[in-house]
């Protein structure tokens, strides 16, 4: 809800980061504030968290809390930062006052309690530490006494970011399992399994059922990575900060890297089902079915489950299959395979998405409101960003243009992630997604040989070394 739509400053990027039109606009300070026509540019660190903490008569943009929020950890801590909000809030509102001015701290209240909350909603992961809750309940604690109401309204903070933080672990926890079970049976067979293993189809045949799921497999995963997983992954030292590396002794990226995982072994899945099968025709009707579930992922919005299905029967031992492929009705698939072409840094999958963007935003049903991005190009697009320019100008300033961009980019995905799955869910076949055995590289490799023989010198050497 509420995340930043749209933010200024960014609809004249360039790819760099950088607005072409620098030099002919008009620059001005307020506060160590750089502005550029109207749009912070760059700024100290000190002069970005003044501007974040409210006063009886200003609260920050929305816009500006996510973005600083988002990027100001890669220079600071998420504790230390809120301590010296605190610290702050107490030096300006005189909270040490033996005597407190109650009416000042009425009109002051309200806007620190709105600041707490939506740092709670928007970075609930910030707040598994200790210390968080300390400097949250502390500031609270001060300007309690000059209105009863803020007690309650800190014990329903705290306690809608205890039931958040309990769904986001419990669901990993989930995902966690699944994944352990996945592992062990990763190398359950290198070569071609009993005939009793299951196949999806006799699982699910019908593909918009399994395109249906998959959106669920998504949107699940999705809904747990933080928005400053994007940020936390790309940490190096602050070189104004030469003592220390923020975070990335622990890079809490946990639910991006499963995320990633997840895309890899759907790839490796539809591999399997399509090399398992002894007969052609099987082969080729898996083949099929795959294309037709990978059209009903274009069709919903899920380009990411579109993508690991594309990419899968791209590898080698699928694609070697020549005499299965020319059973399958192609013309589909070359459809699909042209949405997804990398040529032009994916200028025609982006173009799609921007579609599925756009719908999104004027969408009547959560149907319509699906948007799944393939995620890997999502995460090179945020890398080239933070490679591509500095996070501090040479004069030490915060290049704050650089995290417009940022957050722009995170904010669109965070509003994507929000969708509720408007489908039914089946926990058969989504258990089967999760835990069906697949092949390692060789096991695939192996049972395509045993399915078409070797054509040439250099598949009969890998064949000969892989029996």
């Amino acid at each position: 809800e509420g995340m930043p739509q749209t933010l200024s400053a960014t609809s004249m990027f360039t790819p760099c980061g950088f607005s072409p039109h620098l030099h002919t606009s008009k620059e001005d300070e307020q506060g160590g504030l750089i502005f550029q026509d109207g749009n912070l540019t760059s700024a100290s660190l000190d002069a970005l968290i003044q501007h974040l903490i409210p006063t009886t008569d200003y609260y920050p943009e929305k816009a500006y809390i996510f973005t600083f929020l988002l990027s100001s950890r890669l220079f600071i801590e998420p504790h230390e930062l809120l301590s010296r909000v605190c610290h702050k809030c107490i030096e300006q509102q005189r909270l040490d006052d033996p005597v407190l001015d109650k009416a000042r701290i009425r009109k002051f209240g309200p806007k620190i309690l709105q600041l707490l909350t939506e740092w709670t909603e928007t970075f609930p992961y910030d707040f598994q530490e200790e210390r968080m809750i300390g400097h949250l309940k502390d500031m609270i604690h001060r300007i309690a006494p000059c209105d009863e109401a803020y007690w309650k309204k800190m014990n329903q903070l705290l306690q809608t970011l205890n039931q958040k933080l309990a769904t986001l672990s419990h669901g990993q926890e989930g995902i966690v399992k699944i994944s352990a079970a996945v592992s062990d049976k990763l190398v359950a067979f290198k070569s071609k399994p009993p005939s009793i293993q299951r196949e999806i189809l006799s699982v699910c045949s019908d593909p918009y059922t399994l395109a249906q799921q998959l959106t669920h497999v998504e949107l699940e995963r999705l809904s747990h990575i933080g928005p400053e997983e994007f940020v936390q992954a790309f940490v190096h030292k602050d070189p104004l900060d030469g003592t220390k590396t923020c975070f990335s002794e622990q890079k809490k990226t946990s639910n991006l890297e499963a995320y990633v995982k997840w895309f890899n072994r759907l790839c490796y899945l539809v591999a399997t089902e399509i090399c398992m099968p002894a007969k052609k025709k099987q082969r080729a009707q898996v083949i099929e079915f795959f294309i037709d579930v990978a059209r009903e992922c274009f069709n919903i919005g899920n380009f990411n489950s579109l993508m690991a299905i594309i990419s899968g029967m791209n590898m080698s031992p699928v694609s070697r299959l020549k005499k299965t492929w020319s059973k399958v009705k192609t013309a589909k698939f070359f459809i699909l395979e042209h949405q997804m072409d990398p040529t032009g840094n994916f200028y025609n999958y982006r173009t799609a998405l921007r579609g599925a963007a756009h719908r999104s935003l004027t969408a009547h049903s959560n149907r319509e409101k699906i948007v799944i991005p393939f995620f890997s190009l999502l995460i090179k697009d945020i890398y080239f960003l933070n490679e591509g320019c500095a996070n501090r100008l040479p004069n030490g300033h915060v290049n704050f243009e650089k995290f417009l961009e940022l957050a722009k980019q995170v904010g669109e995905f965070i509003t994507w992630k929000q969708v509720e799955c408007p489908f039914e869910q089946d926990p058969n076949i989504i258990h089967y997604l999760h835990t069906a055995p697949i092949f390692t590289e060789d096991g695939l490799y192996l049972a395509s040989y045993e399915s078409e023989s070797p054509e040439n010198q250099t598949e009969k050497d890998r064949w000969k070394s892989l029996r």
